[in-house]
């Protein structure tokens, strides 16, 4: 290389080294992300009876799939229809994600989906989803579970919580007499709803969104009830909301309509006020 005063310069070159390091660089970056996407990987785990059915290649009899997804949809559930014997704990799909990571206090169950099957109608599914699934493991989620069910004759529907604040609407009243449902279903539901279509420009987000997506693509029948509440945390007021919805399903679901004061207290927590400007 030549200087302005004519001088030669001999100039050492790292392109090669540049390159070198930049291919390491990409083999680390690609190496951990193959270690996340492990990491995020959903797992299903069945029980002996149901994992040797699923090895044989046949899939599981499914009329009635119920998802809750949210702390009191999944509370729901325990109070109002698990409490009887009548249902065995048959699976869990474990999720790992920046969210369950920085969880801690939280029961197994509280950071996985569990699966009960109902022993008089073996054909009668229940998902407590109580944990945070992220974007990317939605239709992970959504395919591996639906994999395992038969479509024919099934049916299903998914109670979902939401925060009133998130509900558009331009009337105040409605909006202020939180907690109340609305429902999204696909093209194959024939079914009378329990409650007023969600009216636009309001949508389904999350899980729920990615299960209604799947029955819609797959023709399955299948019905969304959003339940908008005022209150966060778990709330008993919240929980009965849910009732008319699975009240539906007649048979198929026995609702404990009046349950008792320490089931209740059982599930519901109450939250203490960390702060407040007048104590």
């Amino acid at each position: 290389m030549a200087t302005f005063f004519g001088e030669v310069l001999s100039v050492y070159s790292r392109a090669v080294e540049e390159d070198e390091e930049d291919l390491e660089e990409n083999e680390e970056d690609e190496q951990i992300r193959r270690e996340l996407e492990e990491k995020r990987e959903i797992h299903l785990q069945w029980s002996p009876e149901v994992s040797e059915s699923l090895t044989s290649g046949s899939k599981l009899p499914c009329s009635d799939f119920i998802v809750a997804v949210g702390h009191n949809a999944a509370r729901f559930l325990s109070v109002y229809v698990l409490t009887s014997a009548n249902w065995d704990a048959v699976g869990h799909a474990s999720v790992w994600n920046e969210r369950s990571r920085a969880v801690t206090g939280q029961t197994s169950e509280e950071l996985s989906c569990v699966f009960y099957r109902q022993r008089d109608n073996p054909s009668v599914l229940i998902c407590q989803v109580a944990c945070y699934i992220a974007e990317d493991q939605q239709f992970q989620w959504t395919e591996k579970v639906f994999n395992c069910l038969q479509h024919r004759e099934l049916s299903v529907t998914v109670l979902s919580d939401s925060s009133v604040a998130e509900y558009k609407t331009a009337d105040y009243l409605c909006s202020s007499s939180a907690p109340f449902l609305r429902s999204l279903h696909t093209g194959a539901f024939s079914g009378q709803s329990v409650c007023q279509t969600l009216e636009q420009p309001n949508i389904v987000t999350g899980l729920p969104a990615a299960v209604l997506n799947h029955c819609e693509v797959h023709r399955i029948p299948a019905v969304v009830y959003q339940c908008y509440s005022d209150v966060i945390g778990l709330d008993s007021v919240t929980m009965e909301t849910y009732k008319p919805a699975l009240t539906k399903l007649g048979k198929s679901i026995q609702l404990d309509t009046s349950p008792s004061t320490d089931v209740l207290r059982k599930f519901v927590r109450t939250t203490n006020i960390q702060s407040n400007l007048y104590i």
